[in-house]
């Protein structure tokens, strides 16, 4: 008789099929979270959610896996990165307020999908190879708390910026999960702290969003501001958000481990429709028709062309003064509502008061 594989070599198959499946990293983590759940509720008690409302349903199941799905008995934690390896440098288009600059983790197809689908295969395999087994995956969806959990697999830790930090492979990469049942050897020794005296992220953010090491006011976040929020953005921030029309990647450009960070090799990640240097203009030219049909497959999409005019024409009240776009403002002025509106008056305001 075959001896039967340890749980340690059915890891060790796990891992070989992630890789091939595209995943850099893997690894097992137990259900505890009582640390994090500290964190969680503590961040929730002092607002810093804003709208975001989901963060504090479900009750406990954010922080309980086992109560979430039933049956868990430890959570697989992945990462892909997500660096588009093509896309113009971040600090060009910063440094040029006729351009836009859109988060680098959404230039190219929503990894949603991607990383599910990929999740799936996996577990597909792992069925496979070991037999059935009560599973469940995600990929920043549901109440998870991926970071947590990718922490206490190994895959890095929570740096002060409140984003993952791999020491050999930086931030920029996406993180799933697999709830399972499955029987495996977990990781006992939670990535070690490695931000030690620098602050390069407290520092660089442009709304001060990072009001103390590990602490992140969502409210004041430009992603958060730029995506989450669905309605006017407080004019406290407008200045500040510059041309970031979709999310802010400063605490992760300026953050010395990404020096480590590997470019990606998913085709779905590379840019696509010229979204790593668009111009602002011409983008806020585009018709509810045009935005639908270029965001096909995008994670952009789900802010809805509302919010996307919103955010331009933030944008283009902080862009060079220029008749253009004035012009582009005004004309399209007339065809929004009030909200989207009221943000095009503060950049007509900002523009004309410069000439």
């Amino acid at each position: 008789m075959q001896p039967q594989p340890t749980s340690q070599e059915n890891l060790s198959q796990i891992q070989q099929l992630a890789r091939e499946l595209g995943f850099q990293q893997l690894s097992v983590s137990a259900t505890d979270l009582s640390r994090h759940e500290t964190f969680l509720q503590q961040w929730l008690d002092k607002n810093y959610h804003g709208e975001m409302d989901y963060m504090a349903r479900h009750g406990s199941k954010r922080s309980h896996p086992e109560e979430l799905v039933p049956g868990t008995l430890n959570v697989i934690s992945l990462r892909m990165d997500y660096w588009p390896p093509d896309a113009t440098p971040i600090q060009k288009i910063l440094s040029d307020q006729s351009l836009g600059f859109i988060s680098r983790y959404a230039t190219g197809r929503d990894y949603h999908k991607l990383i599910r689908n990929r999740l799936q295969k996996l577990a597909d395999r792992m069925i496979e190879a070991f037999g059935p087994f009560g599973y469940r995956v995600f990929t920043d969806s549901a109440p998870v708390l991926e970071k947590a959990l990718a922490e206490n697999a190994g895959l890095g830790w929570i740096g002060k910026h409140t984003n993952l930090i791999n020491q050999q492979a930086g931030s920029w990469f996406f993180l799933g999960e697999i709830f399972t049942d499955l029987p495996l050897p977990v990781n006992d020794k939670p990535a070690s702290n490695h931000c030690g005296s620098c602050q390069a992220c407290i520092d660089i953010c442009p709304t001060r969003a990072i009001v103390a090491p590990y602490q992140l006011d969502a409210r004041r976040c430009i992603s958060y501001l730029t995506i989450e929020l669905r309605e006017s953005i407080p004019v406290e921030f407008r200045s500040a958000i510059g041309n970031r029309i979709y999310g802010c990647d400063d605490c992760q450009l300026v953050c010395p481990w990404n020096r480590f960070a590997q470019p990606t090799d998913e085709a779905d990640f590379k840019v696509r429709h010229g979204l790593d240097a668009p111009k602002l203009v011409e983008l806020f030219a585009w018709s509810e028709t045009e935005f639908l049909e270029k965001m096909q497959g995008s994670a952009i999409r789900r802010i809805g062309y509302r919010c996307w005019l919103r955010n331009i024409a933030v944008a283009l009240g902080n862009a060079p003064k220029s008749e253009a776009v004035i012009s582009a403002l005004k004309g399209r002025r007339d065809q929004v509502d009030d909200m989207v509106k009221e943000h095009i008056d503060w950049a007509l305001e900002k523009q004309n008061s410069e000439f």
